[in-house]
């Protein structure tokens, strides 16, 4: 087993850009840590993208619906075990992206009894709208990081989301597969 330390140690040397500074300029200055963990970065950048969400008025667990219904129409069922949430805080959420037009529910033609969801036109413009604003709101925060930074933590993010997908398809064969 490999051991990974999650905190940072009380004092680092860095590379530090200060606003205005221009970015080849960086001084090596002392860096404490600012919040401790990974758990506890990702939870603050989270919070980030909920602000930057309510500039397009969605909160994060509707963005989280749209992007995964944008990928393909699903079951309500199958969005509640995506976002590993209860049932009806799914019917809760869609119920909402109905009203507001954008999403759709149409019975299934196979099966009458299932329920499809599926992104309209105009839920299809406020992701892409969301997706540029938290895209822009992420890039202007590692802006604040030296060049070099900048690009890794931006990358790590896309890194992140490989992971994610790689574990939920690890521990559910199949399921990157679209219903029909």
């Amino acid at each position: 087993m490999v051991e990974v330390s999650v905190t940072s140690p009380d004092k680092t040397t860095m590379p530090v850009r200060r606003k205005g500074e221009p970015k080849g300029e960086a001084k090596a200055e002392p860096v404490s840590p600012v919040l401790g963990s990974y758990g506890r970065v990702a939870a603050w950048l989270s919070k980030r993208v909920e602000v930057a969400l309510a500039t397009v008025d969605l909160t994060l667990p509707q963005y989280r619906v749209l992007g995964i219904l944008a990928e393909g129409a699903s079951a309500a069922s199958g969005l509640a075990d995506r976002l590993a949430v209860r049932r009806p805080s799914i019917t809760a959420i869609v119920d909402g992206l109905v009203a507001r037009d954008l999403v759709d529910q149409r019975q299934e033609e196979d099966d009458r009894r299932r329920v499809a969801l599926r992104v309209t036109p105009a839920g299809a413009r406020i992701l892409a709208d969301a997706d540029e604003v938290v895209d822009a709101y992420l890039a202007s925060m590692a802006a604040h990081l030296p060049s070099r930074d900048e690009a890794t933590a931006l990358r790590s993010l896309e890194l992140w989301g490989r992971a994610m997908a790689a574990s939920r398809e690890s521990a559910n064969p199949g399921a990157g597969e679209r219903p029909r």
